[in-house]
């Protein structure tokens, strides 16, 4: 990754975590870390249920030295990700963590801003146990949904062209 992509994701998931943190309206816990570390800045809640869920925003595809022309791609997830379990486990010794749902999203990171409210809505609307939300994405979406409710790996039609496009040209 280069130094320039390493501090965009690194002011994105600061802004982000925050913003989040303020719409949540429950306690959200931010545990930040090295972008080099192997244990990611992650936003962290307990849910009505009592169960620990996280949120985390992690580099997909970026520049680096050898392919600078790679595309800049983030995904943003919720419950998902093998490593997440020990950063949380410091903060909720007491809570399960939420292995019913999860979610993905990638994005371009001039997106991911966008996406807040719609984020936010989905987290609130699955708490409540509703199948739908009622806000619009802010981008076009392409979905790939897994067998289990409200799960699911989805792509912004941008960040899937800028994919599409890459593998293309190799």
């Amino acid at each position: 990754m280069t130094p320039e992509a390493i501090r965009i994701v690194t002011q994105l998931r600061r802004e982000f975590y925050s913003l989040f943190a303020t719409e949540m309206g429950v306690p959200v816990i931010i545990t930040n870390s090295n972008s080099s570390a192997s244990n990611p800045s992650i936003a962290s809640w307990v849910d009505r249920q009592q169960r620990l869920n996280y949120i985390y925003i992690y580099v997909h595809l970026s520049p680096d030295e050898l392919i600078p022309n790679r595309p800049f791609l983030l995904k943003l997830a919720i419950n998902k990700g093998a490593g997440i379990a020990t950063s949380t486990k410091q903060h909720q010794d007491s809570q399960k963590l939420n292995q019913r749902w999860y979610f993905e999203l990638t994005l371009l990171p001039e997106e991911i801003l966008d996406f807040l409210p719609w984020i936010v809505s989905l987290v609130q609307s699955h708490e409540k146990g509703f199948t739908s939300f009622a806000l619009e994405p802010p981008h076009p979406l392409e979905v790939k949904m897994s067998h289990l409710p409200l799960s699911g790996d989805i792509w912004t039609q941008k960040a899937g062209q800028q994919a599409s496009h890459t593998l293309v040209v190799k």
